[in-house]
């Protein structure tokens, strides 16, 4: 899996059996090379591009992969036989599950798995999310249906949060004839990320150091909740097609300081999250919130949700054997397991799909 963070590929091993929770075996990450990061960016944004550019990044992006499966092997002493699949998500570039101008609804991720499948000697399940956008539905959020299968057999209702470069929610009710609910939120790491590499110059802002040291805007933080994507309710997903470095200083007054700026977008982030678990017909208010992603580990984004949330208690989920930063690869493991299956992938009360379908392709070795 590599996120709207870009930062890099996790691979994660995962055992599945019938009847008991999905069990983390093993984990690899590779960086992602400054060339193909920058590469990624303008794919994400760009107005124009040409077929050679695409098929460059693709290439890059996919020998990256297999780069992680291949580490992720060796340390773990396995052979590619040993390994039923790998599930590849690819790395979206655009996102648009309501079409464009009028135009049919569509999600693309670079990814080539035919190459990935030459490249490891492993089998490959990919293109997970355009089934689901073919039933009408979003194709997003996928993990809400791994997080059923991770934590669903636990006591009582679970929520569990990823601020990953989006945040979204899945709130699992305690009562099993309610019906499974997530959706995005908004932005999580994203435009932090993108204003503190503009900045700063680096990836991302270590701990929310820089977003603590400032103060939140009021004007900018309400321009910034006015778009209409707070207001749209679920199902719902986003991207970088809407949130986006353009777009935050298309609403700048042009006289902020930006370490308030960076603060303002913290809490952004924590309000979008905040109001989206208000939206939830939660049996109590005193629920815990398993979080997990990189934002897990900005101190400040999480004292500004716990501020928020008062009544909320946040846990890791490495209580349950998963740390932070592996819930989103173990998806696409799990995804690639239901397909072999043939058992669904999506959750219709989620995506909004008419009903549910097995997801992705399988490529042979």
């Amino acid at each position: 899996m590599s996120g709207t963070s870009l930062d890099g590929i996790d691979a994660a091993l995962v055992a599945i059996g019938r009847d008991t929770p999905p069990e983390l075996l093993g984990t690899t990450a590779v960086a992602m090379p400054d060339a193909l990061h920058k590469q990624l960016l303008q794919l994400c944004h760009a107005q124009e591009v040409s077929f050679a550019e695409l098929a460059a990044a693709e290439d890059a992006f996919c020998r990256l992969q297999a780069k992680a499966v291949n580490a992720l092997l060796t340390a773990q002493q396995l052979s590619p036989e040993q390994v039923q699949a790998v599930g590849s998500h690819g790395q979206t570039v655009e996102h648009a599950p309501g079409g464009h101008t009028g135009g049919p609804a569509y999600t693309l991720q670079l990814d080539n798995p035919s190459l990935l499948a030459e490249l490891t000697g492993c089998t490959v399940v990919a293109d997970f999310r355009r089934r689901d956008l073919a039933a009408g539905g979003q194709a997003a959020p996928l993990a809400p249906a791994f997080h059923q299968a991770l934590f669903g057999r636990q006591q009582g209702e679970q929520l569990i949060l990823n601020l990953g470069g989006f945040a979204n929610l899945t709130w699992l009710p305690s009562n099993a004839e309610t019906p499974v609910t997530g959706f995005d939120t908004g932005p999580a790491n994203v435009l932090l990320d993108a204003w503190f590499s503009k900045h700063k110059g680096g990836r991302f802002d270590q701990n929310g150091a820089w977003a603590a040291s400032g103060r939140v805007d009021p004007g900018l933080l309400e321009r910034l909740l006015e778009a209409p994507f707070f207001q749209q309710a679920p199902p719902r997903s986003t991207g970088r097609e809407l949130f986006h470095l353009p777009w935050l200083e298309h609403h700048l007054a042009g006289n902020e300081a930006p370490c308030d700026v960076q603060a303002t977008l913290a809490e952004l982030t924590a309000i979008s999250v905040a109001r989206g678990i208000q939206q939830l017909p939660l049996t109590h208010q005193g629920i815990t919130v398993i979080t997990c992603g990189g934002g897990a580990h900005n101190a400040d984004l999480m004292a500004r949700l716990a501020a928020h949330l008062p009544l909320a208690d946040f846990a890791s989920p490495s209580t349950y054997g998963w740390p932070e930063d592996w819930i989103e690869a173990g998806a696409f493991a799990w995804l690639a397991h239901q397909r072999l299956h043939q058992l669904p992938g999506n959750v219709p009360t989620v995506t909004g799909a008419r009903g549910p379908r097995v997801l992705g392709g399988i490529y042979a070795p």
